[in-house]
Formats: C-alpha cells, sequence, structure tokens
C-alpha cells in the first residue's frame, strides 16, 4: 500500500506557485510533521520539478496544461488538448488522494490544483485554498465551493471562508535583514560595488520583455551616471537576445565602471542579496514579488502584466501604492525614459525611499507561512 500522507499539496505552473507550496511544507514540518508526510503535486509541463528539488518533500507531477484565454483556432485546438489532459490528470488525482489517503488537501492555485482539489471533494478531505493574489484565481473560482477554509494575503478574493494569513515568502527570505550595512554585504555578494546605490530590474522568474527593454533604455540614458549600479534580472530564456541587442547599444559594458555600473543575470538565485543590495526594485506585481516586497521593506516601482487574469497585478500593486510603500507604472508606459524620471526623482529623496520602506515593512507578515500552517493544521481530519 502506498504510503499515507498528513498533507498533499497541490498547484503549480509558475515559480510563484511553487514557492508557496515549498514555503508552506517547510513550515508544517516546523510545527512537527515529518517531511516524508507531505506530498507536493505540480504540472509536468513548468518548471515545477526544478523549483522544489532539494526541498526534500516527495512530488508527483500531473500532465496536461492550462486554458489559453483566446478565440483562434489555434487556441481551439489547444484548449480540447488541454481538456483532454485535465480529463487524465483527474485520473491520475483521484488515484494519487486514493493511495495517499491524506488527512488534508491544500490548493495553492494553478493547473495541477484542479485536478487533484476535485479529488478531494469526490473522496471528502479537507480542502484549504491558499490564495495570494488579491483576487482569487480560476482554479479556486472552480473549487471555492468545496473549500472548508481560504488562507488569504488580501480580504478582497471573495473565497469562502477567508483567513487573513499574508502571503508565504520563499523559504530564507523571512528573516532576511537590509540596512546600510547589509547593503554593502549583499552587493559585493552579486558581484557589483558595495559603495554604489543600486536600482535592481526583475520580471520573475521567466523574466519580462517590456521590462527588459524598458532596462536596457533605461542603461542607455543613465550610461554617464557614475555612483549608480542597474541590476537586471532578465530570465534564462532572454539572456542570449538581450545581451545581442546589448552590444548593438551604447549601454555600458559589465566591469566598465567609468559610469553606470550595468550588470545583467539570466537568474537570480540568492534574492536575499539581491533585495539587500537595490534601493529600489522595478519589477512585475505578481502576488509572491508583493509579498516579498512587503516582507523585506524594499521599495519599489511595480509594472502590472497587463492581461493578467481578472487585472489582479493591478489589484496586487495598488496595496503597495495605496500604503505608499510603491509607485506604479502602466505597462504601455514602461520604457527607458518613463523610468529615468520616476527613478531619478526617488533616488534624489533619500527620505522618501526610507519612508516607502517602512511602509512595505508595515504590510508585510514574515509569519504568513506558520500562520497558513495552523489553518491548515486545524482543518486536517
Amino acid at each position: 500500500m502506498s504510503p499515507r500522507r498528513y498533507a498533499v499539496i497541490a498547484g503549480g505552473g509558475t515559480a510563484g506557485h511553487v514557492f508557496v507550496a515549498t514555503a508552506l511544507a517547510g513550515a508544517l514540518v516546523a510545527r512537527g510533521i515529518e517531511p516524508d508526510a507531505i506530498e507536493l503535486v505540480g504540472a509536468r509541463r513548468a518548471a515545477d520539478a526544478t523549483l522544489a528539488a532539494g526541498e526534500g518533500f516527495a512530488i508527483t507531477l500531473l500532465p496536461g496544461r492550462g486554458i489559453r484565454r483566446a478565440l483562434s483556432p489555434s487556441a481551439l485546438l489547444d484548449n480540447l488538448g488541454a481538456l483532454a489532459g485535465l480529463l487524465w490528470a483527474s485520473v491520475r488525482a483521484l488515484l494519487l488522494v486514493a493511495r495517499r489517503r491524506p488527512r488534508i488537501v491544500v490548493s495553492v492555485g494553478g493547473f495541477a490544483a484542479v485536478p487533484v482539489g476535485l479529488a478531494a471533494a469526490l473522496m471528502g478531505v479537507p480542502l484549504v485554498l491558499v490564495n495570494t493574489d488579491a483576487l482569487a484565481g480560476a482554479a479556486h473560482r472552480v473549487l471555492r465551493r468545496f473549500a472548508a477554509a481560504s488562507a488569504v494575503a488580501f480580504a478582497t478574493t471573495g473565497l469562502p471562508h477567508p483567513v487573513v494569513t499574508g502571503a508565504p515568502v520563499r523559504p530564507g527570505l523571512e528573516g532576511a535583514g537590509r540596512g546600510r550595512d547589509r547593503a554593502g554585504t549583499a552587493r559585493s555578494a552579486l558581484g557589483v560595488p558595495p559603495d554604489r546605490r543600486t536600482v535592481g530590474v526583475t520580471g520573475g522568474s521567466l523574466g519580462a520583455g517590456r521590462l527588459n527593454a524598458a532596462a536596457l533604455d533605461l542603461a542607455v540614458r543613465m550610461g554617464a551616471r557614475s555612483g549608480l549600479t542597474l541590476y537586471h534580472v532578465c530570465g534564462p530564456r532572454n539572456y542570449e537576445a538581450l545581451e545581442e541587442a546589448r552590444r548593438a547599444t551604447d549601454a555600458p559594458r559589465e566591469g566598465d565602471l567609468r559610469g553606470l555600473c550595468y550588470k545583467v543575470v539570466p537568474f537570480e538565485e540568492h534574492m536575499a542579496d539581491f533585495y539587500a543590495a537595490c534601493d529600489v526594485v522595478v519589477c512585475r506585481a505578481g502576488a509572491l514579488t508583493v509579498a516579498e516586497l512587503a516582507v523585506l521593506g524594499v521599495p519599489a516601482v511595480l509594472v502590472p502584466l497587463p492581461g493578467a487574469p481578472g487585472d489582479h497585478q493591478s489589484a496586487n500593486a495598488a496595496a503597495l501604492v495605496d500604503a505608499g510603500a510603491a509607485v506604479m507604472v502602466p505597462d504601455e508606459e514602461c520604457d527607458g525614459a518613463r523610468l529615468a524620471d520616476v527613478l531619478n526623482s526617488l533616488l534624489a529623496d533619500p527620505a522618501r525611499l526610507d519612508a516607502m520602506g517602512e511602509a512595505a515593512a508595515g504590510i508585510g507578515r514574515p509569519d504568513a507561512a506558520d500562520a497558513v500552517a495552523a489553518l491548515v493544521q486545524a482543518h486536517a481530519r
């Protein structure tokens, strides 16, 4: 017989989903649950297995993919395949829940959450939803009727039995510090001058074309500015193209410190150093990113992803903007000129940046993973 699990944590498709799942699993272990009593379920087509590798938890990957939100012939064909994949994934999920006999199933959103959540409902296993965006995602709109409770980062999701826990951040960031002494050490760890003010740009684990183009243009415009570093995390799939585009411009070359220090990396594994090094970060407004900015007290320029379901990234960004912790720039306005104006204004006003950082920290929830774990344990059968 397959080993029984205490909890099955399902969801995936993006780094944000996986980091929330692993943070919750780690919090359950800290509360006394054995690691081998927890199983993660993710999506085979995504990078879920890679992102969760080394965390010490069993992981099962389901076939299939999400639905394309388009009406073109190619999208309709893709969606027929997606529905077939969902059917097969549902069979796999039902068998998994039957064999593992978990005391609780947790959904963190994404494609893989739907079949596992439905299997939990069919077999009478309590289901807890963990929703980190300001609005409920498609998976949780499907599963909401079966939820025993919902751990939410914002009170605006409309999910049943909500408990505002905050959004769990990736392990290792909850207690990471910031400050002038820490900034110099973090900059050295990233390979940039420790005594220069630093602007970070990141589009998340996959990168963002709009932010990459704007950051390159920003580097050209600010190329003569000494005493400043632009640290650009462009995404692995964009790195070669960006470096080729960089060579065709007047952007500073890496290692040339006569003006702006412009460093481009495909991916940043040490996000605690990234956040500590930066005076301000330019980024998307995904749930994980917004939670991390708040927990660590990082001032930000947020560029919400256009076309995100329900425009949830704008809602996420509004939480920081309304608190005085961030500036929002619409995607269609995000170019080097606009970023230069916004950043020059912020960098010229250190008191404002300090106030933004304090405002962000004021709404951060470093205990979010533990709060979600407590809710999960309260509903486990």
